[in-house]
Parts: structure tokens; C-alpha cells; sequence
């Protein structure tokens, strides 16, 4: 088992160095030489969000829509990718469910 973990990690960090890494950096050197003049501000927030929202697309969809298989994946809690999938509009029908609880208690 640790020899097929460390092979996926070498999988990982092979396409991370040669990829995202590279993708990422080039996007910060281009975001920073279009601003003109303008100060950069909420950078990190800003460039997390960007990569969250589609991460979480991706993991999602490869886990047909299984959180729990999905939270492993990432590394996450169940809680912490249900706030993350929330922040990001990504619980599908659970919105309407919530607000006729909501109703009921009422």
C-alpha cells in the first residue's frame, strides 16, 4: 500500500511541478504586469478562490457527487466540503431542502 501511495505522490509531483506550478506562476506574472498602476489587494483570497471553485468541480464529478468519497480525496472533513460546496453554490437541491425545514419550524 505505501509503495502505491508513493507512486501516485510521484505522479502528483511530477505533474504538479511540470503544470501548476508553472500555469500558476505564469498567471501571477501576467496579473501583475496588467495592473497599470493599480495596487493589488485580496490577492491570495482571490487566486484560492480561482483554484477552489474548480478543483472541487472536478473532485466532485469524479466521485459522481459522493462527499464523503470526495472529502477523503481532498483531505478534508465531511463539514469543511459541505461549507466549501455551499461558498461556492455546488449543493445541488440541498438549498431548497434546507428552506422548507427552515418553514416547517416555523
Amino acid at each position: 500500500m505505501d509503495n502505491k501511495n508513493t507512486l501516485d505522490k510521484n505522479a502528483l509531483d511530477d505533474a504538479v511541478d511540470h503544470s501548476l506550478r508553472n500555469n500558476v506562476a505564469q498567471v501571477m506574472q501576467h496579473y501583475f504586469a496588467s495592473l497599470k498602476g493599480e495596487e493589488p489587494r485580496h490577492v491570495y483570497d482571490f487566486f484560492l478562490d480561482e483554484i477552489e471553485e474548480p478543483l472541487l468541480v472536478v473532485v466532485m464529478k469524479y466521485t459522481r457527487n459522493n462527499q464523503s468519497e470526495a472529502a477523503r480525496i481532498l483531505g478534508l472533513s465531511r463539514g469543511t466540503l459541505r461549507s466549501k460546496l455551499k461558498k461556492f453554490g455546488m449543493l445541488e437541491g440541498e438549498e431548497d431542502q434546507e428552506d422548507g425545514e427552515e418553514s416547517a419550524k416555523e
